[in-house]
């Protein structure tokens, strides 16, 4: 497997500037997700990265060759596309096979055969291989399309939402399968979201993204615990962070505009009076819908709490965020 290296990557289209002297590494081994919101850069970044895409300006490397102006049959990488790239008039077997009978890949069939079931039980469809591409459903034919990746053995995975189309246990079940996979075979993969939970339960490294800028870039529980702006820290967490005026429960650090909130900053039984607004129970857990002064706050609280709309809770900051005027961190 190899090493990902972006330096100082920019792509335009027109005058929309998709990327912005990008410089990113992807370590050998790493499971990177480029997390952000449509228009972040995140599969503009996939593509430069596969080739399907040049960029105005920088370079790119993988496992310490120059990519630029290779073709994506020369760079040795698999994608996964959002959208199902299934040929439909073949068998999920065929489907699944196609890659590894290419005359560049030199697999012997009984090692075709034993990969393409492997992998099919992996992604749970075995009873599928014998079906078309057009029998199947759309989480289905999305699988096939992951496995058609998984069967290869690339220098880098490249996946653009793979999970997005399919039911939430389903993709439940497929994080985990796919940080298996990753973990077991030591590839190298780079992975475009704008959902936190899969960025969070996957990924060795995440990438924030905002407007074609990388602005932070680590380990999940560093970025959540420790973000550099206001950007950055609402990315991540559920229920989201809560940002309100700086000054809100007292002084505020000199040139602080906001102070955030996650939901374990929020001390409940002491400090100033709040007003339960609404009880939100989800079994595991249970979300507070508070009032204080005029400004909505979300925390969590005991799963079995006695507690009910119209009561009154104090509350107090511990550890917060304090961000200035242009979402930059304060550090207090």
């Amino acid at each position: 497997m190899a090493e990902i290296v972006l330096r100082n990557i920019t792509r335009r289209y027109g005058e929309l500037t998709a990327l912005e002297k990008l410089d990113l590494t992807v370590p050998d081994g790493a499971f990177v997700v480029l997390l952000g919101p449509t228009g972040a850069g995140k599969t503009t970044t996939l593509r430069i990265v596969s080739g399907l895409e040049a960029p105005d300006l920088g370079e790119v490397f993988i496992g310490g060759q120059p990519m630029n102006g290779l073709p994506p049959a020369q760079r040795n990488v698999a994608m996964v596309f959002q959208q199902y790239s299934l040929y439909p008039h073949l068998t999920v077997r065929d489907n699944l096979s196609f890659p590894l009978k290419s005359p560049l890949s030199q697999t012997p069939r009984h090692a075709i055969a034993e990969k393409v079931v492997r992998v099919a039980e992996t992604l749970q469809i075995a009873h599928k291989l014998d079906n078309k591409a057009t029998e199947l459903s759309g989480g289905e034919m999305q699988r096939v399309s992951i496995g058609r990746a998984l069967v290869r053995n690339p220098s880098v995975y490249l996946m653009d939402e793979p999970l997005s189309s399919l039911d939430a246990k389903l993709r439940a079940d497929l994080r985990i399968e796919l940080k298996s996979i990753q973990a077991d075979s030591g590839a190298t993969l780079l992975y475009v979201t704008h959902d936190q939970t899969e960025a969070m339960t996957m990924a060795s490294h995440i990438g924030v993204l905002d407007h074609g800028r990388l602005v932070q870039f680590g380990p999940p529980r560093e970025i959540y615990a420790d973000p550099v702006s206001l950007y950055a820290a609402s990315r991540l967490g559920q229920p989201r962070i809560n940002i309100l005026p700086a000054d809100l429960f007292g002084p505020a650090p000199s040139g602080a505009k906001f102070i955030g909130l996650r939901p374990e900053q929020i001390c409940q039984g002491k400090g100033q009076d709040s007003l339960v607004a609404r009880v939100e129970r989800l079994g595991d857990q249970t979300r507070l819908h508070l009032k204080f002064r005029d400004h909505d706050i979300v925390t969590i609280t005991d799963a079995h709490t006695a507690l009910h709309a119209g009561d009154i809770v104090p509350i107090q900051p511990d550890a917060p965020f304090f961000f200035a005027a242009d979402g930059a961190r304060i550090r207090a």
